[in-house]
């Protein structure tokens, strides 16, 4: 996947000349003689700015902070900017690579592109961000290329965040409002029933490692609860703490981690004992968007404050202030939108003005975590909202999250990314779905998973299992 978007790129290099004029596009170095930057169309701005994105959370962040913004079409489609520019949203669905291959389709016409048809911006995943923030790929466009110095005008942001946005060079091509540490999310009135208490700390002791908190789990059990809704709960906290990525630079092979084992014996054991709920086969699905409604018996989730707000608050349909948070069985992360400016854009005046009003201007950043309470990328901010004893948030009874999800974002270290990533976390669940619902033995779960990763990327050879 990576080598095929890297020639497509180097090909559209060549045609429409967006890297550097006699630099080198690894290098990091776009400017010409004249100290402009090449990755840029020259002109006036353009009155349409193009953002390809797979769902409408960075348009209401946008919305929220930019001082341009005028307005929004009903469809939430267009969103009018005071300076008469319009902000068109192509939107398609992350699950099963659909938003990669749109927006590889519109890079590869990048270069013919009509101006008012190229891409301005897009976003990435970071289970697939390193595909294009890749130095030859060249599509994403060092920040310095934008006028926007990481070193100043990013200096509060978590240095892991800037890392994963850089390409190997260290050159930052993009940049992200989040950070996203993970905690426990728990029912307040199923602790109260089950354990007699909901205070987080009392709550922490309960499931404070796994083994802690799988026999936390029997006393759930007991009273007719789950501890989790599904096995797909917990992959992130396995699948975030491999010691190396699932594909090596310059490899073809993927590597399963030993981790990756771990949670697939994990999971089955916790199925088999009646710990999780054996109808939810997987997130995103109709059945674990229930599992977060007044009417389940589902305990809690491994969330990052975007799932808080994004998918948990959505799908609940009690009361307010019924759910809390507390520090889970292991500190990991999860997720993060990186928002890269696009190589040919016409508008790079309004490329640097969105990075900077969403990711990089700490009122802005303060703002979107009260409004959304996302855990934004702002150490200083963070640590205010933290030690704040007068905020709380509601949906939350009043529980300030910050004080957990803080400390937690110290410890996040994002070093075995790769660009299969999407592929590798998608595939292995569902692969050993069938194995853990009884369908298939561990065997054909894994020859299953070898089969449907090698269609999703041809150029993998080899998938190597830990002994």
């Amino acid at each position: 996947m990576k080598k095929k978007v890297v020639s497509l790129m180097l090909a559209l290099s060549m045609v429409a000349g967006l890297t550097a004029c006699g630099g080198d596009a690894g290098s990091g170095s776009s400017s010409g003689a004249d100290g402009s930057s090449a990755y840029v169309a020259e002109g006036e701005e353009g009155k349409v700015i193009n953002i390809y994105c797979w769902n409408d959370e960075f348009r209401t962040r946008v919305e929220a902070v930019y001082d341009k913004v005028d307005k929004t079409s009903e469809d939430g489609t267009i969103t009018y900017l005071t300076d008469g520019t319009e902000i068109h949203w192509t939107v398609n669905p992350n699950q099963d690579g659909v938003y990669q291959k749109k927006l590889d389709e519109a890079l590869l016409n990048q270069a013919t592109a009509a101006d008012d048809d190229k891409v301005d911006m897009f976003l990435s995943e970071t289970d697939y961000v390193v595909k294009y923030t890749d130095a030859e790929a060249d599509v994403a466009i060092p920040l310095k290329d934008l006028g926007i110095d990481p070193d100043a005008d990013l200096a509060d942001q978590y240095d892991f965040t800037k890392t994963v946005a850089s390409d190997a060079n260290g050159v930052q091509r993009g940049s992200t409002w989040q950070a996203c540490p993970c905690l426990f999310v728990y029912r307040r009135d199923i602790a109260q029933d089950t354990f007699g208490t909901d205070d987080p700390d009392e709550i922490h002791a309960k499931v404070a490692d796994w083994a802690t908190m799988k026999a936390s789990g029997e006393e759930l059990k007991a009273k007719g609860y789950y501890t989790l809704a599904t096995y797909a709960d917990t992959f992130r906290a396995y699948g975030n703490s491999i010691s190396k990525p699932w594909v090596e630079e310059g490899s073809t092979e993927i590597n399963v981690d030993p981790q990756i084992i771990n949670w697939i014996n994990d999971s089955k054991d916790w199925l088999d004992a009646g710990l999780l709920d054996k109808n939810i086969k997987g997130q995103w699905t109709d059945d674990w968007n229930k599992s977060m409604g007044s009417n389940s018996k589902v305990f809690g989730f491994l969330l990052p404050a975007w799932g808080i707000d994004f998918v948990l608050n959505p799908n609940w349909d009690g009361d307010k202030g019924q759910w809390a948070v507390t520090d889970g069985p292991q500190a990991f992360n999860w997720g993060g939108s990186f928002v890269h400016g696009c190589a040919g854009t016409d508008n790079p005046e309004h490329v640097k003005e969105i990075m900077l009003a969403v990711t990089g201007n700490k009122d802005n950043l303060m703002k979107i975590t009260k409004d959304y309470l996302d855990f934004t990328n702002t150490q200083s901010g963070m640590k205010e909202i933290a030690e704040d004893e007068s905020f709380g948030a509601e949906f939350l009874g009043g529980e300030n999250p910050f004080k957990y999800f803080q400390p937690a974002a110290s410890s996040i270290s994002m070093t075995t990314l790769s660009p299969y990533d999407q592929g590798c976390v998608e595939l292995i669940q569902s692969s050993f779905g069938d194995y853990f619902q009884g369908q298939v033995d561990f065997d054909t779960a894994k020859a299953n998973f070898e089969k449907a990763i090698m269609e999703r990327y041809p150029d993998i050879t080899a998938v190597n299992w830990p002994e």
